[in-house]
């Protein structure tokens, strides 16, 4: 079955992180190494979650994961969170948001589909959002982190004190509400069936959503 042109597109990025990596060779620096390598290894979850448990995540969804780590690597690595500050950091920031509030919407479709788990249309609006909000706030835990225990070889500090900690945070609430909102939208038009089996073909329990 031939791919279509947005598999091509995320594999074309995930080279593109890759060359982060050459990069970060090339100029001798270990944390740009280290950052290309770790969002290549993120990029390729999808794959393997197929490989492992047969489960084919949307190519929107690889797509979306692939530019959201990208955005970081390469405002990492070519300075584009200091160039572009502070807009760059909450564009990037934004798309993440995005993409984990997918990530928590085809997750509740799945587990509906192998449990049977019948939610209402509110309780999956406040899961994405609490999903999304709680993954942005162990981002910004990381980066605490790592600024305190790592902050002299970084090529920048990844935080800005608490008004960038909390617009950081405000931007996931947004980004969670807005794939909620059209997450649960969405569910209306078409069955579970048609929204799952693409991802787990027929061989799961059908449900009702």
């Amino acid at each position: 079955m031939p791919y279509s042109r947005g598999v091509y597109i995320a594999w074309a990025i995930q080279g593109l992180i890759l060359l982060e990596g050459v990069y970060g060779i090339i100029v001798l620096s270990p944390s740009i190494i280290v950052t290309a390598l770790t969002g290549f290894f993120l990029t390729c979850i999808p794959y393997l979650i197929e490989r492992r448990i047969q489960v084919t995540l949307p190519w929107e969804v690889n797509l979306l994961i692939a530019v959201s780590v990208f955005l970081h690597v390469a405002g990492y690595s070519q300075y584009l969170y200091v160039l572009f500050y502070p807009y760059y950091d909450k564009v990037a920031h934004f798309v993440t948001s995005i993409t984990v509030g997918v990530l928590a919407f085809v997750s509740i479709l799945l587990i509906n589909r192998f449990s049977c788990t019948k939610l209402a249309r509110w309780q999956i609006f406040f899961y994405i959002v609490i999903f999304t909000m709680a993954i942005g706030a162990f981002w910004e835990i990381y980066e605490y982190l790592m600024d305190t225990f790592f902050g002299s070889y970084l090529t920048k500090l990844l935080q800005h004190g608490l008004d960038d900690t909390m617009i950081d945070l405000i931007t996931d609430l947004i980004g969670g509400v807005v794939v909620a909102a059209f997450g649960t939208w969405y569910i209306q038009k078409k069955t579970l069936d048609e929204l799952t089996n693409p991802m787990v073909g027929d061989s799961a329990p059908e449900c009702e959503l």
